[in-house]
């Protein structure tokens, strides 16, 4: 019987399981999760579960039922710690299996900082579903929470610990948060949002060191320009390294995550990856890109499911993010990353924070973000798509529907 393996028991993997079995597959499917639990998604961690709104089993792909009543042999707790090609076998500690077929859906891992007392307790990275019930507990004690990191997770993170009645310093090496996602303008926007909830910013600024009391539990962060702050929590977030170890092991072609082509196939013909590991050709943006939001790993994990049964595929998804922070809900298309566009544009009153921002790059749309202002994701990526030049003043006039832009 034909065997198909997925590595990794995320999203991608969950939905590249769910496709295989939809698009009509009948031979064998194993999922091997590293993780004690079933595939669960990550958003709600720094999000509704980290909040508190959401119950723990809604964090969940499937009912772990569905995986028996699908004919998935789905294997938590199992890392798989080799791949041999020659013989067509993954291996883990209790023996190994073979494939046919195999999707490589490893993720990705929090970037650790790597500074002395790291290891220290009340010291939080924020990927794993046990990371957000450590720090959703640790919300509940103490007074003063440090966060490293302006990125999403950071901010979400110091969302959170508003919410909960916490003091929160950001520490953040660039002028603005999100600066290396979003650019100084909607950064500025993000500062002043976080800081009109009492946050305190501390740009140009990173970590040290973190001090430990007695107990081993942090008490203070020592800044690189020398100042101590008191700690009771501290959340890192700068970031995540795709999971690729066990792919370059193998001798796949891995550059910043796992090469791929516009099919999700790897350097071997019968390896595919998909998610947040996979470093995979673009048709749109005509180059390799990675992405680790939720969507990518989403549809990723499809198309791959879909390519390893033959169908053909060109995976060209517009990235996509969204996030919510005390009520600011947005959601993000496209990459605007500093140094990609010329112009940002705003249709709105961007001030009230209900608004579309675009980046401009040449009179052409490259990204856009909605904020608070709902059902324009397809028209967005619409204007993407189209790589073409638009007329700012229509594009600014809510008036004008953006499909007529």
């Amino acid at each position: 019987m034909t065997t198909y393996v997925i590595v990794g028991g995320g999203l991608a993997g969950a939905k590249a399981a769910q496709t295989l079995r939809d698009e009509g597959f009948d031979g064998e499917v194993v999922l091997f999760c590293d993780e004690a639990d079933a595939p669960y998604e990550r958003p709600p961690l720094s999000k509704d579960y980290l909040n508190g709104k959401a119950s723990r089993s809604s964090v969940f792909v499937h009912p772990e039922k569905w995986y028996a009543e699908h004919h998935v042999d789905l294997r938590t707790g199992t890392p798989v710690t080799a791949i041999d090609r020659a013989a067509h076998t993954v291996s883990y500690s209790g023996g190994s299996v073979p494939y046919d077929k195999l999707l490589l859906a490893t993720g990705a891992s929090p970037r650790r900082l790597g500074i002395p007392g790291d290891g220290l307790k009340g010291v939080h990275y924020l990927r794993r579903l046990g990371d957000a019930e450590a720090l959703r507990e640790s919300f509940r004690h103490g007074a003063h929470v440090i966060v490293v990191g302006a990125g999403w997770i950071g901010l979400e993170a110091a969302a959170a610990a508003r919410k909960a009645g916490h003091l929160v310093t950001v520490l953040e090496p660039q002028p603005t948060p999100l600066h290396g996602v979003l650019g100084p303008e909607l950064g500025e926007r993000f500062q002043r949002l976080h800081a009109g909830h009492g946050v305190e910013f501390r740009f140009s600024e990173s970590a040290a060191e973190f001090h430990g009391d007695a107990g081993h539990h942090v008490g203070s962060v020592l800044t690189r320009s020398g100042k101590t702050l008191t700690a009771d929590t501290v959340v890192v977030g700068i970031g995540a390294v795709p999971n690729d170890g066990l792919a370059a092991d193998a001798g796949l072609d891995t550059d910043g995550g796992v090469v791929t082509d516009a099919a999700l196939r790897t350097s071997d013909p019968d390896i595919f990856a998909a998610g947040d590991v996979a470093n995979s050709h673009n048709p749109l943006f005509g180059r390799r890109i990675r992405v680790d939001h939720w969507a990518n790993a989403l549809n990723g994990g499809q198309a791959a499911a879909r390519s390893m049964l033959g169908q053909e595929v060109s995976y060209d998804r517009v990235p996509y993010f969204f996030s919510d922070q005390y009520g600011f809900g947005l959601e993000c298309s496209g990459l605007p990353s500093p140094g990609s566009y010329d112009r940002v544009f705003y249709r709105g009153d961007a001030d009230k924070s209900e608004f579309i921002a675009f980046w401009l790059n040449a009179g052409k749309v490259i990204a856009a973000m909605n904020v608070n202002v709902w059902d324009v994701t397809g028209d967005l990526q619409s204007l993407i798509r189209s790589a073409r030049e638009v007329d700012p003043v229509r594009l600014t006039d809510p008036r004008v529907p953006l499909s007529d832009v």
